[in-house]
C-alpha cells in the first residue's frame, strides 16, 4: 500500500443530473457492463441503460440514454424503491448503500419541502425509471472506479442551480426547486449559477453528489482521468454537462491520516428504552459514521442516555435533525474535532454456492509499522447469513478465508476498531 488515496472531483459548475453524472463516470473509464448488470438486476422488465457519444457547446461527451417500459411509471413511495434495491444482486453492497442513501436523502428533502415525514413521501419525477437507472447506475460505476473505498477522497464545486422555472407534477416550480435548496441546505452544498437559464442542477443530481461528495476545491491529485457527461439539451449560454476529474491523491504518504469529525450529542432521560435501536439505526441512515448511548444519572437521580453521534461536516444538519426527530430531546450540542485515523480499504468477496453467492465487504487498514487489520462488515455479513442460513459465525470465517487466498501475501489480520 503506497498511502495514495482514489480521489475525484466532481464539476457541477454548468449543473449537474443523475444521466449527466453517469455519463462523466462512464467517460472516464467506469465500466459500462458493471453499470448496464446493475440497472438490469433491478428486474424492471424493459428498463435499461446504454452509452453513446455527443457534442455540447461544441465538446465531446458522453451521452446517457435510459431505456423505459412501455407502460408509464407511477408513482413510489421510499420503501418501494428501496425494495427493489434489496432485490437487486447485481448491485455491490457498498454501491447499493449509496443508492439507498441517496433515495433517503430525495425523501428527506421532499418531506422537508410538503411537511411530512420522508416514509410518506411520495416520489414522482425523482422515483421514475430514469431516476432508478441513474441512482443504480452512478452507484455502481462510483464502486467499480474505486471511489467507495475506504479513504477514497470526493470532492465537489459548488452546483449551478439555474434559473427560472420549471414544470414539475406540482406544477410550475421557481429554479432551484424545493428539494435542490433541502438537499443543498441538509449536505452543505453551494449553490451557483443563477445566470444561467433553466434548471441546471435536478433533485437527483443534488442528491447523488450529496450522498458521496464533500464540498471544496480539487484536492491536490495525479491526474489519472477525466469524464465528461453531457445533458439532453444543447445549451448556447455554457458547455450543459458534468465533469469528473479522476486521480489518486498527491504527495500523501503511509500512515495515519489527519481529519475533522463533528461529535453531535444529546442528553436524553424520557425515552422509551425499546426505542433506542431505532434510534442509531435512524442516525447512521441520516450519515453518521459512527453512534452509540452511554448511561448517566441526570438532574434529580433521575437515570438516562447520552446519544452521541460521529459525522461529516456536510452531514451535522441531516444527523442533527434525525436527533430532534426520533428522540425526545430538546436540543443537540456539537463540535469539531481533529482526529487521526489509519487509512483503511475494503474489497468484496464472495462466498457460497455458485448458484447463490453472496457479496461480504471486508474492511482494511494499515497501521504505522506496516502490518493490516482486517474484518467483515459485520452488516453484510448478518445479510449473508441469512440469505445462505448459515451461522454467523460461519459467514465470516468463509469471508476471511477467501479473502486470505485472495490476497496471500497480506499480513494476518488483527482486531478492527469502532471510528474515532
Amino acid at each position: 500500500m503506497n498511502g495514495r488515496r482514489p480521489a475525484a472531483h466532481l464539476d457541477c459548475t454548468a449543473g449537474v443530473a443523475g444521466d449527466m453524472l453517469l455519463g462523466a463516470f462512464l467517460d472516464a473509464g467506469a465500466a459500462t457492463g458493471a453499470v448496464v448488470d446493475a440497472v438490469r438486476s433491478l428486474e424492471v422488465p424493459g428498463l435499461g441503460v446504454s452509452v453513446g457519444r455527443a457534442r455540447r457547446g461544441g465538446f465531446a461527451c458522453a451521452r446517457v440514454t435510459v431505456t423505459r417500459p412501455a407502460p408509464p411509471d407511477r408513482a413510489r413511495r421510499l420503501a418501494d424503491v428501496l425494495d427493489l434495491l434489496a432485490g437487486a444482486d447485481g448491485v455491490t453492497p457498498a454501491a447499493a448503500r449509496v443508492a439507498r442513501r441517496t433515495f433517503e436523502l430525495l425523501a428527506a428533502a421532499e418531506a422537508r419541502a410538503h411537511g411530512t415525514v420522508p416514509d410518506r413521501v411520495h416520489f414522482h419525477e425523482v422515483g421514475a425509471y430514469d431516476a432508478l437507472a441513474d441512482v443504480v447506475g452512478c452507484a455502481a460505476a462510483l464502486d467499480d472506479l474505486g471511489l467507495l473505498a475506504e479513504h477514497a477522497v470526493v470532492t465537489c464545486s459548488p452546483l449551478a442551480a439555474g434559473s427560472g422555472a420549471v414544470r414539475c407534477a406540482h406544477g410550475t416550480m421557481p429554479v432551484p426547486v424545493p428539494a435542490v435548496l433541502h438537499l443543498a441546505a441538509g449536505a452543505g452544498l453551494e449553490l451557483a449559477g443563477g445566470d444561467l437559464p433553466g434548471e441546471r442542477t435536478t433533485p437527483t443530481g443534488a442528491a447523488l453528489v450529496a450522498a458521496v461528495a464533500a464540498p471544496g476545491p480539487m484536492p491536490p491529485m495525479t491526474v489519472r482521468a477525466v469524464g465528461t457527461g453531457g445533458g439532453s439539451r444543447d445549451t448556447p449560454d455554457r458547455p450543459n454537462v458534468t465533469r469528473v476529474v479522476l486521480g489518486e491523491t498527491a504527495g500523501a504518504s503511509s500512515g495515519p491520516v489527519e481529519g475533522d469529525v463533528v461529535v453531535l450529542e444529546s442528553t436524553v432521560d424520557d425515552l422509551d428504552p425499546r426505542f433506542w435501536p431505532s434510534v442509531l439505526d435512524a442516525l447512521r441512515a441520516a450519515g453518521a459514521w459512527d453512534c452509540w448511548t452511554t448511561g448517566v444519572i441526570g438532574r434529580h437521580g433521575r437515570p438516562g442516555r447520552v446519544v452521541t453521534a460521529l459525522c461529516s461536516q456536510q452531514m451535522r444538519r441531516a444527523v442533527a435533525d434525525a436527533l430532534l426527530l426520533h428522540t425526545s430531546t430538546l436540543g443537540v450540542r456539537w463540535t469539531t474535532y481533529r482526529r487521526t485515523t489509519l487509512p483503511r480499504r475494503g474489497a468484496t468477496v464472495t462466498i457460497g454456492p455458485a448458484q447463490r453467492p453472496e457479496g461480504v465487504l471486508v474492511k482494511t487498514a494499515e497501521r504505522p509499522d506496516g502490518t493490516v487489520t482486517a474484518q467483515p462488515e459485520l452488516s453484510d455479513a448478518e445479510r449473508a447469513a441469512a440469505s445462505l442460513g448459515w451461522p454467523l459465525r460461519t459467514v465470516c470465517e468463509a469471508v476471511m478465508d477467501r479473502w486470505h487466498r485472495d490476497q496471500p501475501s497480506a499480513d494476518a489480520p488483527g482486531p478492527d476498531a469502532p471510528d474515532a
